[in-house]
């Protein structure tokens, strides 16, 4: 089922504080991907998808890549948790070029990246 519920959403700021610090990172442009492996957790993968201030400054910029990026995350990670069935992951999502790419780029981008991470966390 492609849905993108609430308790698949990284909220936690002490999860994502530790995400950050101790997690395992590689770049696939224009994304970077930082994963940690975690005992616990109600859903396989969790995931914070995030938009830097100091490249778009304006709200309305950040929320559309964000947007974007959730939708491309939503429709592909059925392939992701059949490859990590057992596993249980946080996964940060850090779009990281100073401009907009158009849709379609996106998402074959997106869906490189999350291959690897499939293939990296496996």
């Amino acid at each position: 089922m492609q849905t993108f519920s609430k308790n698949e959403r990284l909220c936690s700021k002490i999860l994502i504080d530790r995400l950050i610090e101790t997690g395992k990172s590689f770049n696939h442009s224009p994304y970077r991907i930082t994963w940690l492996p975690i005992a616990e957790s109600s859903a396989p993968i969790k995931v914070v998808i995030s938009v830097p201030k100091r490249s778009f400054k304006k709200a309305v910029d950040r929320n559309r890549l964000k947007r974007q990026t959730r939708e491309i995350y939503r429709k592909q990670k059925q392939k992701v948790y059949d490859v990590l069935a057992e596993k249980k992951i946080l996964v940060m999502i850090v779009y990281t070029a100073k401009t907009k790419i158009e849709f379609k780029e996106l998402e074959i981008k997106l869906k490189e990246a999350l291959e690897r991470l499939s293939k990296t966390v496996a």
